[in-house]
């Protein structure tokens, strides 16, 4: 078996802290490590390489779980801190999604299951540049874990195959997750993401060239 576990333990005093999702500056260019919150402590294991793999991210969300969970499972908690439209469709078969203005493709999955507050499992989306994981899907389980007015989020992301493609997928979503999970975090730490104002930027830095 072959685990990639994340630990990213986040203290309430830290200012800063992808499932196919990707960052606006970040989704076409393939991650080359964890992007964890300054002061977080990283660990990665792992052991022979085979079709048990596993992912594993885990970190402390400063924010009640009833409001880390409407953030994962809404369309407007998701536009908070991921990406500026989002579907959630909260049912089994239901929507998961994420898109990005200029992008003709979508991120995030479809949902499997879920339990109020605990759970959410999707089959999910690889990033366009891996077509057949993407065609194919991985499990990705998110569970919640309250502990007053911190909640501790864990990512297991499983169903990996064999072959080049699927490697290289695996590699690019150790550290793309990881940077899905500081998102979430820095949306609680430092407040909702303004799109308006990261898309006026763009267009200004555009007007320069």
């Amino acid at each position: 078996m072959r685990i990639h576990k994340l630990v990213l333990f986040t203290s309430l005093l830290l200012s800063g802290a992808l499932l196919g999702t990707g960052r606006a500056q970040t989704a076409q260019t393939p991650p080359n490590a964890a992007q964890a919150p300054a002061g977080a402590s990283v660990s990665t294991t792992a052991t022979l390489p085979s079709t048990d793999r596993k992912l594993v991210i885990e970190l402390e969300v400063p924010a009640t779980v009833d409001e880390v969970w409407q953030a994962f499972t809404t369309s407007e908690g998701l536009t908070s801190w991921l990406a500026p439209k989002a579907t959630v469709d909260l049912k089994a078969g239901g929507d998961w999604i994420v898109s990005f203005p200029g992008r003709n493709s979508t991120g995030g999955g479809t949902i499997v299951s879920f339990v109020p507050e605990k759970e959410l499992v999707l089959a999910a989306l690889a990033p366009d540049q891996f077509p057949d994981v993407r065609a194919q899907r991985t499990r990705a389980v998110f569970t919640f874990e309250a502990h007053g007015d911190v909640t501790v989020v864990r990512l297991t992301q499983t169903g990996w195959k064999t072959g080049t493609e699927w490697d290289r997928a695996y590699e690019y979503l150790i550290a793309g997750n990881a940077q899905l999970m500081s998102a979430l975090h820095r949306r609680f730490a430092e407040g909702p993401i303004d799109w308006e104002k990261i898309a006026a930027a763009d267009s200004s830095k555009k007007e320069q060239k």
